[in-house]
């Protein structure tokens, strides 16, 4: 599999949809019933994602791992000739890598951390895995993320994390990258900065910003906003703040 990180189609439709939703909102500031369809969209995205994410873990891979048994027993017969075993050994090896790929697909699509442990783990996770597979430094801080941060918002937040992160290793061309994951003055607030070229935000919100759109509609259907700063061989930084009023403990910090 290529490291470049290819959109699935769904995604791709998925953000035309929110654009195109977008566009009729500023077109009809006064209709309320707009928000309800953008809210019932994601809610049917996500329900999707965990469904397709279930599939690939349960059965594709599994499957995957059957057939890497089926070859390995292949391999050990020594009345074989070498150059055949040894093709079944590389074959064993592109089974591997297969099945590490579909699991990487799998947590993307839907993080079991996000609904076990919450949205820093889930943060950390997705960080800690991007970094590992890609090559790159992606140092994570999240400080007082509350226990009891509502689903709808930990989705949000963590979907613009990981578009933030994927455009940055695709197009920054840094090696280095930061985000910081907090709650204070009743708002959760990310922020993702890379130290890369940087590049012309209106300029690609007109071309190809179908990734901004979808991230500035995630941050606004949960009331909150997105702003970005970017300048050529400067660097970008995303921030994102929804507001959260907290009436409990903070689940944890990590970074």
């Amino acid at each position: 599999m290529s490291s470049s990180v290819r959109k699935a189609p769904s995604e791709i439709r998925f953000e035309r949809s929110l654009s195109s939703l977008s566009r009729r909102r500023h077109r009809k500031p006064g209709d309320e019933g707009l928000s309800t369809v953008s809210r019932k969209l994601i809610d049917a995205h996500e329900s999707e994602r965990a469904w397709l994410a279930r599939e690939l873990h349960d059965d594709v891979i599994q499957r995957l791992c059957l057939i890497h048994l089926k070859l390995g027993t292949l391999k050990e017969d020594d009345n074989s000739p070498v150059e055949f075993r040894q093709a079944i050994g590389n074959a064993m090896q592109e089974v591997s890598n297969l099945s590490t790929d579909i699991q990487r697909l799998s947590h993307r699509l839907h993080s079991s951390k996000l609904d076990l442990l919450g949205l820093a783990a889930a943060a950390a996770g997705y960080c800690s895995e991007v970094g590992d597979h890609h090559k790159v430094h992606i140092e994570l801080r999240a400080e007082n993320i509350p226990r009891e941060l509502p689903a709808e918002i930990s989705i949000s937040i963590l979907r613009v994390l990981q578009e933030a992160v994927q455009n940055a290793i695709r197009h920054s061309g840094s090696r280095r990258f930061e985000a910081l994951l907090s709650h204070h003055s009743n708002e959760i607030h990310l922020t993702v900065r890379d130290f890369g070229r940087g590049f012309d935000v209106a300029e690609a919100i007109r071309g190809r910003g179908l990734g901004l759109t979808s991230m500035k509609e995630r941050a606004a259907l949960v009331g909150g906003g997105l702003s970005i700063e970017s300048r050529p061989y400067k660097g970008t930084t995303i921030c994102v703040r929804v507001p959260f009023r907290s009436r409990a403990k903070p689940a944890y910090s990590v970074g």
